[in-house]
């Protein structure tokens, strides 16, 4: 079955940028991948095609990781995104499409209002050490955020940024806790509809692109500066999130 053109166009730089950063940046820049995936597609669809690839990504990169994460912070994680990835998923089901454009085009955007707020120095992400409540409402918060939008960085990265985890540790904790955050989403994803056949076959089509970008992240981990990354990655979700928004509105 070929796919559309038009969404294989869209789709293939989406899930190449996602897989850098699934290998070699933890701070949720994967997450691109979704809005402008939604730009194309029915949001609902884009969640779902997306969830299997970034599993993948999940297992490639999880070996170059391998038990370099914080053990103790990654279970306070994996226990707390329970609660938020059933309320995700309610909504997941109760919301039409153009809401669920209107709230990725949101979160998008706070994303980056959040990223650029904390490298110009207006807010600060107190050190503290490891505390399970707080990585419990982490989480929480991760696993909602995940569910609707494949968002769940941002409250990641604050709960292991606090800690002031060295850029390894960090981001093997992060692989750790989203490989085991996405296989719990993917029962609630089957019963609410979001894999489809067509979905699953355009899934394949895609899987050597998702390979080949994890594999280019794990890679860019060592030698790519992280702010030229994220810079290109402000401008796409700025630009995505402000026409989603537009579109949902309109």
């Amino acid at each position: 079955m070929w796919p559309d053109p038009w969404v294989l166009a869209v789709a293939v730089p989406a899930v190449l940028f996602a897989g850098i950063s699934k290998g070699g940046f933890g701070s949720g820049a994967a997450f691109a991948a979704t809005p402008i995936l939604a730009l194309a597609i029915d949001p609902k669809v884009a969640v779902g095609l997306l969830l299997p690839l970034l599993m993948l990504m999940d297992v490639v990169t999880l070996k170059s990781f391998w038990r370099q994460w914080h053990g103790p912070s990654a279970w306070a994680l994996i226990v707390g995104c329970l609660p938020g990835i059933a309320l995700g998923a309610w909504l997941f089901s109760a919301i039409d499409a153009a809401t669920l454009r209107l709230f990725i085009g949101v979160i998008a955007l706070v994303f980056v209002a959040y990223q650029q707020a904390r490298i110009r120095g207006w807010l600060k992400i107190q050190d503290r050490e490891f505390s399970p409540v707080f990585g419990g409402i982490a989480g929480a918060v991760a696993g909602f955020t995940s569910f609707v939008s494949h968002a769940g960085g941002p409250a990641v990265a604050v709960f292991l940024l606090a800690q002031g985890m060295r850029k390894t540790e960090y981001q093997a904790t992060s692989v750790i806790v989203f490989w085991v955050m996405n296989f719990l989403k993917c029962i609630p994803y089957a019963f609410l509809g979001a894999f489809t056949v067509n979905t699953l076959v355009l899934d394949l089509w895609l899987a050597p692109v998702a390979v080949v970008g994890a594999l280019l992240g794990i890679r860019a981990h060592h030698m790519v500066p992280e702010r030229a990354f994220f810079t290109l990655t402000y401008i796409l979700l700025t630009l995505t999130g402000t026409k989603l928004v537009w579109d949902a509105l309109a």
